[in-house]
């Protein structure tokens, strides 16, 4: 197996155009074409843990965070990233980072984080608009002819093949609708149907399906491909509608409500955390749990529309405590903390696909953040 084939499928499930403007996911060293020997998974990646991949047989570390977020003008070991980024160079291991794409979908870090809490009715807390295309396009009917009769489904089979088609919890949906189409061939044309110089009436099926934006030349490969005509028509709009599947944090409710110290020793209990910083109490039970791992706090409206008691994440300054406005409950429990369980969710993610491969968890603890108590 290649590196290539390996970091396709983790984009197939955090797909790279999630990722925040700000971010650099994906291959940050290495040759897509090597062959992996085994994948060490990490949250950092970082000189320890490069020397920790070579002796334990992995050419590949897997880490949430990417150790290069800006362009690297010089590598000259002054600073831990190019220290980092030569010795990987050096010893021929490669980096591949899934960072914020791996936050803004299901099934990703918040939702890991969600399951250490054993929230129930998971969902985006911050869905995210205009990551949705809709493509329209028209097929001739069965009408014009019994070499018609499946293009329709031939088209919608193509483009539910490419990716289009699902909402939510459904797969394969469309809209169609029955009308007319007209043209007139030039003289170089070579219509399908009617002939050059003649205006022509065609019966065609309107067909609507929606799909990911970043899917749209994979999707317009595949209407090609799969459409009789010599020259397809198509209409291509960005959807303002809010994704459902993509965005920031996610909100759950827990099985049974919870007073709020009670929710603090569970909450540092089941996220390992050494502290939890948190705002006043407020004297209320707590049900609905809003989460993000890492710096959340832009979240926190997100969190107290949703009608969440406790809004738990990490980086949070001094003042930034104050805009809790005695809404919510804040509970900072640390930013290594809060994604310290997305090596695990990484390891699962892999061995679905690939179970007969060497895919190691980290050992190097790369939290800078240490506390004295």
């Amino acid at each position: 197996m290649t590196i290539r084939e390996l970091t396709t499928y983790l984009e197939t499930l955090a797909p790279l155009a999630y990722q925040e403007s700000y971010d650099n996911a994906g291959l940050l060293v290495g040759d897509p074409a090597t062959t992996v020997t085994g994948v060490l998974v990490s949250l950092d990646a970082t000189e320890a843990v490069v020397e920790e991949a070579v002796a334990r047989g992995c050419n590949l570390v897997v880490a949430h965070h990417p150790i290069v977020f800006r362009g690297l003008k010089k590598l000259n070991g002054r600073n831990y990233v190019e220290r980092t980024v030569i010795k990987a160079i050096k010893q021929d291991v490669a980096i591949y980072a899934t960072h914020t794409n791996l936050d803004n979908v299901i099934g990703g870090v918040n939702f890991k984080i969600a399951e250490r809490l054993g929230l129930q009715n998971v969902r985006i807390l911050a869905p995210k608009g205009d990551t949705l295309m809709k493509l329209v396009t028209f097929v001739p009917t069965a009408e014009e002819g019994s070499q018609y009769a499946e293009a329709t489904q031939t088209v919608l089979d193509a483009l539910y093949a490419a990716g289009a088609g699902e909402i939510g919890k459904y797969d394969h949906c469309s809209f169609r609708l029955t009308g007319s189409g007209t043209f007139r061939g030039g003289e170089e044309a070579n219509p399908e149907i009617g002939a050059v110089g003649e205006d022509t009436v065609v019966r065609e099926n309107r067909l609507e399906v929606i799909f990911p934006a970043h899917r749209q030349h994979a999707i317009l490969q595949a209407l090609r491909r799969a459409h009789p005509y010599e020259e397809v028509a198509y209409y291509l709009n960005l959807l303002a509608n809010a994704n459902q599947e993509v965005g920031a944090g996610a909100v759950g409710e827990l099985a049974e409500p919870l007073d709020e110290l009670a929710f603090l020793a569970f909450l540092k209990e089941r996220m390992a955390a050494s502290v939890v910083r948190h705002t006043p109490l407020l004297g209320r039970p707590v049900r609905r749990v809003a989460v993000c791992g890492g710096a959340g706090g832009f979240l926190l409206g997100d969190a107290v529309r949703a009608g969440a008691e406790v809004f738990v994440t990490a980086d949070y300054k001094y003042h930034e405590f104050f805009d809790a406005d005695g809404r919510i409950l804040i509970a900072d429990i640390g930013h290594y903390e809060s994604e310290q369980f997305t090596k695990e969710l990484i390891q699962q993610q892999l061995l679905k696909k690939f179970a007969n491969f060497a895919v190691i968890l980290s050992e190097t603890v790369t939290n800078p953040v240490h506390y004295f108590v």
